[in-house]
């Protein structure tokens, strides 16, 4: 202080002068600030304003559309800020829908809320259920003539289908595939009937339920398929046996152990009848898959029987005896002849198979046998040819003992049998399907086999 004066010292005076010129300056910008919000208020209320008013336009537009609309009468509809907002009842939800469209259409609106409620008024519901009734019931009968020419068209479908398929014979088929040509007339005959119905369903206008009923049908099938799996393999096995046709009816078959005569081929099994007389049902898939023996496909049948004769006895003279019974019996061919062989030998003799060869078109192989090993034996007994005794006996004596008796020193064919060739190149004529048919492909040999391992 100077002269007991009160003067700020010089620093303070430089501390206050910024924060003067701070306040200075906050104090302008809030009277500006309170300046521009007078200014702009009554804008903003006069763009409320105008917000409000479009907003009542729309929600009056809005409202007389859905009073314009049948059932929609009892439906409330207001708009804020381009959103429409629905309240009231209806009696279906078709009718809600149609409420959301009718709002989501009109010019304006970016939004809906429904909020419409179906409405629980039993005498309304009751007095809808009659209108629609009615209304379906008049339809129906403007329909009428479109519905009876719908009905006339697929029961024409179903009487040229009928006619088709009786008068459709394919010959051939008919012929050789009795199964496989009923299997062809009766899809021919499925056929029409379902252009028939396609044809009905286009003049009702129902095509749009040709696609429903196709797609469950594949469906319904892809779950039967499922469901009746067997069925339906014994089933597709069936139609590859008609047209491979491995036997015919009346064949003499062996199928898995199981022998019979072939009765016919279901769409299910292949029926037998055994040798014992029995009825037997077989799978197809089973017979299919199985390994098969047709013994009528081929009429000329071997069949072969044992005996036995002593030591003591003429073995090539048995053969031949036998060999001539075997000639003069009824049934047996002279091509293939008759042969004869040892099996096996023993200490008291040998073994001796006969074989011989018959048409079972002429002769019945097992009858056959039988009379053959029974004219074989006795002629054999009649030239002293014997079975060695099954009681063994020993003999002392200073003699020696006497050769074999076998009489005869020529040697008996040994060449090469072809008593099959033949019946094998008959088999193989006009075998068009045979993968062995081309002689001119290359045979594997020994040398183009890999190596083990």
């Amino acid at each position: 202080m100077r002269n007991g004066g009160s003067r700020c010292p010089r620093g303070i005076r430089q501390l206050l002068a910024p924060a003067l010129i701070v306040l200075v300056s906050l104090a302008l910008g809030s009277v500006a600030a309170a300046q521009t919000a007078r200014a702009v208020a009554p804008e903003n209320a006069a763009a409320s304003a105008v917000d409000g008013d479009t907003d009542v336009r729309l929600a009056r537009r809005l409202q007389a559309r859905l009073n314009a609309v049948e059932g929609l009468g009892r439906v409330r509809g207001s708009v804020s800020s381009g959103v429409a907002r629905l309240d009231g009842e209806v009696l279906d939800l078709p009718t809600r829908r149609l409420a959301d469209t009718i709002a989501a259409r009109t010019p304006g609106v970016d939004a809906v809320q429904n909020r419409i409620e179906l409405s629980s008024e039993l005498g309304a519901r009751i007095d809808l259920a009659r209108e629609q009734v009615t209304a379906k019931a008049m339809r129906l009968l403007a329909n009428t003539p479109l519905l009876v020419m719908a009905v006339g068209l697929v029961l024409l479908a179903s009487w040229i289908g009928g006619v088709v398929s009786d008068r459709l014979k394919l010959r051939r088929l008919h012929g050789r595939n009795p199964y496989l040509d009923d299997l062809v007339r009766r899809a021919v005959r499925v056929g029409l009937v379902l252009l028939g119905v396609l044809l009905a369903l286009d003049l009702l206008g129902a095509t749009p339920l040709v696609g429903a009923v196709l797609g469950s049908a594949g469906v319904i099938g892809l779950v039967a398929g499922l469901a009746f799996k067997d069925l339906a393999e014994n089933y597709i096995a069936g139609v590859l046996l008609s047209l491979r046709r491995p036997f015919e009816p009346g064949d003499h078959v062996l199928i898995e152990g199981r022998e019979g005569k072939v009765v016919a081929l279901t769409a299910r099994a292949t029926v037998l009848i055994t040798l014992d007389g029995d009825h037997l049902l077989l799978p197809n898939s089973l017979v299919f898959k199985s390994v098969l023996l047709n013994y009528s496909r081929n009429p000329k049948r071997r069949f072969d029987f044992l005996t036995n004769v002593g030591a003591r006895c003429p073995w090539n003279g048995a053969m031949e005896i036998g060999i001539d019974a075997l000639r003069g019996l009824h049934g047996v061919l002279a091509d293939p002849p008759p042969s004869a062989q040892i099996h096996e030998l023993a200490d008291d003799g040998a073994s001796l198979r006969f074989l011989a060869w018959v048409d079972q078109r002429e002769a019945d192989v097992i009858k056959t046998r039988s009379e053959a090993m029974r004219l074989v034996r006795r002629a054999l007994r009649e030239a002293g040819i014997v079975a060695p005794s099954p009681v063994q006996r020993i003999e002392l004596s200073r003699e020696a003992p006497p050769p074999e008796a076998d009489d005869s020193a020529q040697q008996r064919d040994v060449s090469v049998d072809h008593a099959v060739d033949a019946q094998v190149d008959a088999a193989r004529v006009g075998g068009g399907n045979d993968l062995l048919s081309d002689p001119t492909a290359p045979a594997e040999s020994i040398h183009d086999r890999a190596p083990p391992g």
